[in-house]
């Protein structure tokens, strides 16, 4: 009887599953792909990873090039890239917007600028090698501020803190903005040269086919029930794997599948992105080819981009979203608000429309630092990227296979430096607290809507 009930007490029953919220409008324009078979039957592996975004390909990636004679299979609910790491917007953060102060935040300021440059270096290296069709681009960012408070509350720290790291930055006024994107909307930014865009879609979905051999991946195969044991075993509807170990690479549904559910923060956020701008629009626009933008507050203002084949992306719109659900009408709404906000910035552009819109989560903490490193036997995971999931998701995929394979890697005690994220206070009063910070904060920074 004691043994029945330490078997129940490792078997997790997945609370919600992932569901296919919409086409992404990234996908336009892409070749047509085959998905990789759905999991049936008994599949055994040494490793096991649950999800197939940015942080477990990283993860897969690693461990197979480290062993090359070890079985890897790679499961996911979606087909690669309908999942958050496909619904993102496309940019490979370079450092972090807010560095604190201090010698401690200093040296957590370098410590993540190693950890976003190796995943940028990692990925672009992936790309080049195999050819990845993914509009990479390594144009920088603008990191803006609509108004002049704004730009004293949040771009003037941001400048001194990489003034003093040494972090190669220019400040750009309202004409120089103006000059680079077309828009006179932004009061000053802070341009930074070491981000990449991309087409995050074509991106995952490269790096999922281009695996190395003994990596095995199952789409569409949601998982249901994980038991732990002396083996790991991850049901879905038509078969199961059997692993000696578990990587969980599920970001936002790490709670729903049964890990520190009281450490993350899960929100959506939604996007739109236009149709290609006609000739006569893009002379209109003027500014380049192609740019980035993070709003100095992304809880009340938009990021936007300029991609290579001439859309505007519109990002705008992160809500507390602990059931991790979006309805047709809330998207419906979610396009209309777009709409009138994406006038006031693009007045020249009348006529452009907003043809895809769409929602998706990511993870946060309440100190900005990441879930990463052992969670019991066994088990590995990581999450909480805090809106940085293509670089500080790929960096930890990595460094979560270096430290299960005992490893040396100088970049871990970088990551290690920021995988402290504090407990949540218990449900309802959390919830509670998240919409009324959220609902101030959108009051309190109106000015730069």
């Amino acid at each position: 009887m004691a043994s029945f009930k330490v078997m129940i007490a490792l078997m997790t029953q997945v609370r919600i599953l992932p569901r296919d919220e919409g086409p992404i409008g990234w996908e336009t324009g892409l070749p047509p792909r085959t998905p990789k078979p759905q999991l049936e039957g008994e599949v055994h592996a040494e490793w096991a990873v649950l999800g197939a975004g940015f942080t477990g390909l990283a993860a897969a990636r690693r461990l197979a090039q480290a062993r090359p004679d070890d079985r890897i299979a790679v499961i996911d609910a979606l087909e690669v890239g309908d999942g958050a790491s496909g619904r993102n917007s496309g940019f490979a953060i370079d450092h972090a917007h807010t560095l604190g102060g201090g010698a401690a935040a200093e040296e957590n300021a370098r410590g993540q600028k190693r950890l976003y440059a190796a995943a940028i270096n990692q990925l672009r290296d992936i790309v080049e090698k195999n050819e990845i069709e993914c509009d990479w681009r390594a144009v920088g960012k603008i990191h803006a501020a609509v108004s002049a408070r704004g730009a004293d509350k949040y771009l003037r720290p941001l400048l001194a803190e990489l003034d003093h790291i040494g972090e190669e930055h220019e400040w750009l006024d309202r004409a120089a903005i103006k000059n680079a994107t077309g828009m006179a909307h932004y009061e000053a930014g802070i341009y930074t040269p070491g981000t990449a865009l991309l087409n995050p879609v074509a991106l995952v979905r490269g790096l999922a086919d281009t695996l190395p051999s003994n990596v095995k991946l199952y789409e569409r195969s949601p998982v249901t029930e994980i038991e732990r044991g002396d083996r790991i075993t991850l049901v879905a509807e038509k078969g199961r794997i059997v692993a000696r170990k578990l990587f969980v690479a599920g970001n936002a549904y790490l709670p729903a599948l049964g890990f520190a559910p009281n450490r993350l923060v899960p929100f959506v956020a939604f996007a739109s992105l236009s149709d290609p701008m006609t000739k006569v629009q893009r002379a209109a626009l003027g500014g380049k080819d192609t740019w980035g933008l993070t709003p100095a507050n992304a809880f009340v203002a938009p990021t936007l981009r300029r991609t290579g084949d001439h859309r505007i992306l519109f990002r705008e719109q992160i809500i507390y979203r602990p059931g991790l659900s979006i309805g047709e009408s809330e998207l419906a709404n979610v396009r209309e608000r777009h709409k009138k906000l994406f006038a006031v910035r693009f007045p020249m552009l009348e006529g452009l429309e907003l043809a895809h819109t769409w929602g998706g989560y990511l993870c946060l903490s309440r100190n900005q630092d990441s879930l990463f490193g052992p969670l019991g036997d066994h088990v590995w995971a990581t999450g909480g990227f805090q809106g940085n999931g293509v670089t500080r998701g790929t960096t930890a995929g990595t460094l979560l296979a270096d430290l299960a394979m005992g490893l040396d890697n100088p970049l871990l005690d970088d990551m290690m430096r920021i995988a402290r994220p504090p407990t949540n206070p218990p449900r309802p009063f959390f919830d509670i607290g998240v919409y009324l910070r959220t609902a101030w904060e959108a009051w309190a920074e109106r000015d730069e809507t």
